[in-house]
């Protein structure tokens, strides 16, 4: 005589539901905000610090900030942009700039 269990169908369905149940977090950009007191040596060595970018989407980015007074640097979930935009504000002065007295301004803002 061979004993087999036979697993009910219902357990599968079990852990779908359990898998329906997570919500994933609403996304969140993290923008940076442009001023006149940071070069762009700055802005591409944070975003390579802070973010791992590459000189080359660094440049773009500071370009981009120049221009048009903000660019999106991530989206990721409101915890980690709160993060990353306090990162931005310690990053400190540009060295490059007497002038400059602190780091650059960042915000967040959910992804519409």
């Amino acid at each position: 005589m061979t004993d087999t269990t036979t697993i009910p169908d219902t357990s599968r369905r079990l852990k779908e539901k359990r898998k329906e149940k997570v919500k994933k977090q609403p996304p969140y950009n993290v923008i940076l905000l442009n001023d006149d007191d940071h070069s762009f040596e700055y802005v591409i060595a944070m975003l390579r610090q802070l973010f791992g970018y590459a000189p080359e989407k660094g440049f773009q980015m500071a370009h981009t900030v120049h221009t048009q007074g903000r660019v999106i640097v991530a989206t990721t979930t409101k915890e980690h942009a709160e993060l990353k935009r306090d990162q931005i504000h310690a990053f400190g002065p540009d060295p490059g700039i007497p002038r400059c007295k602190g780091s650059m301004s960042a915000e967040i803002e959910p992804v519409e």
